[in-house]
């Protein structure tokens, strides 16, 4: 996959950052939404479907209440965003419609894509809104969300989407013109990365984790966003948002910002699902063994495979596998709960029954439900 696929998608999810939307914090950048709109309305009569995910509540509700630095309290930020909330839809609305299209909002928690349920439910309504022609505007639920259900950033939630729908591209514009090999701020020799692989390991070193004073993540979240798409096949570009038409010149497969190319295969629904999960319910120290056997064979994990047990998790819920040196090899459902857990550890499948006095299932986490991560 190169950027010439760019030029044949028809599916794009478009996230715009909070500095580029209201310039910087101070207020709605009313001529930056404009052409904005004025570029998808473009694109979605070429027949590209457009999910626009729209970061700029909490900045906005700054502007408007006069607050000249982002607050650390939660019940300060949930307010922002309910004001700037206000402000940031009634602008899409209005430019779209000049270009006969409606809009939807959509208001999203990392705990609606967790539950299953709300996932399918969430993944049907958009489905509907982009068969129905609508552009929708999803934006994390602010006003609501506290620390636990947070996606932590919109470059992720974007990323989400982007798995969710299973569209072709995530297109993130920003006040950067892109990923450098080197913080652009500090280093003048700095070089934009034009494109690689989303999974070379040499990107690590070239991404920051220091966001701006709007922003909550940096090149680093990019990154990562552009990672979790690549499960589901879909490639993303990082561009300079104020570069007029950056959008269709993004479509033309110009040599704008930089190209994060997914090559590996697309993981199944299900399991984009499961490698979604931002908050675990705990983790499995697995040995050597089954460390290997889950990586390079692909199979179910095993109590006998399992040496250590963290947190408080119920049958069901999502947690970690990580080997002996505290790495992330995968993530899936167990099959039994922590407290469980800790007395099958370590033994084999066929005493499960004898120790606990039943046998849910012979597999503590079935391949079925277990994504290398």
């Amino acid at each position: 996959m190169t950027r010439q696929t760019l030029q044949t998608a028809t599916r794009w999810v478009i996230k715009i950052g909070s500095a580029l939307l209201t310039s910087d914090g101070k207020g709605l950048n009313r001529p930056g939404i404009a052409a904005w709109v004025k570029q998808i309305a473009y694109l979605h009569r070429q027949g590209i479907e457009v999910v626009l995910v729209s970061s700029g509540a909490v900045a906005e509700g700054m502007a408007r209440l006069n607050w000249k630095s982002r607050p650390n309290a939660l019940h300060e930020l949930q307010a922002a965003a309910a004001v700037g909330q206000m402000g940031l839809i009634q602008a899409y609305e209005a430019e779209f419609q000049k270009y006969g299209l409606q809009t939807a909002q959509i208001l999203l928690t990392h705990d609606d894509l967790a539950n299953r349920k709300r996932y399918l439910n969430a993944r049907s309504t958009l489905r509907t809104l982009l068969d129905l022609g609508v552009v929708p505007v999803v934006n994390e639920n602010d006003t609501v969300v506290f620390e636990e259900i947070k996606f932590g950033d919109n470059d992720t939630l974007g990323a989400l989407v982007t798995n969710l729908l299973e569209a072709d591209h995530l297109i993130i514009l920003t006040d950067q013109q892109g990923l450098f090999d080197k913080n652009p701020r500090e280093h003048s020799d700095a070089k934009l990365v034009s494109e690689m692989q989303a999974e070379d390991t040499s990107l690590d070193s070239m991404v920051s984790s220091k966001g701006g004073t709007l922003g909550r993540g940096g090149m680093y979240t990019k990154l990562r966003a552009a990672r979790l798409a690549a499960r589901s096949g879909a490639s993303t570009a990082i561009a300079y948002g104020r570069l007029d038409d950056v959008l269709l010149k993004l479509r033309a497969a110009d040599n704008v910002g930089s190209y994060l190319v997914a090559t590996q295969v697309p993981v199944v629904a299900r399991k984009q699902w499961l490698a979604g999960h931002l908050q675990l319910r705990g983790s499995l120290t697995v040995d050597a063994g089954a460390a290997k056997v889950l990586k390079q064979q692909g199979k179910s994990l095993l109590a006998v495979g399992v040496k250590a047990v963290a947190g408080d998790f119920m049958r069901g819920e999502v947690v970690a596998c990580i080997d002996e040196a505290g790495n992330e090899i995968a993530r899936g459902l167990v099959n039994y709960s922590a407290s469980e857990i800790n007395k099958i550890k370590g033994q084999a499948s066929d005493r499960i029954e004898t120790i606990l006095g039943y046998l849910d299932e012979p597999e503590l986490i079935h391949r079925d439900n277990l994504v290398l991560t």
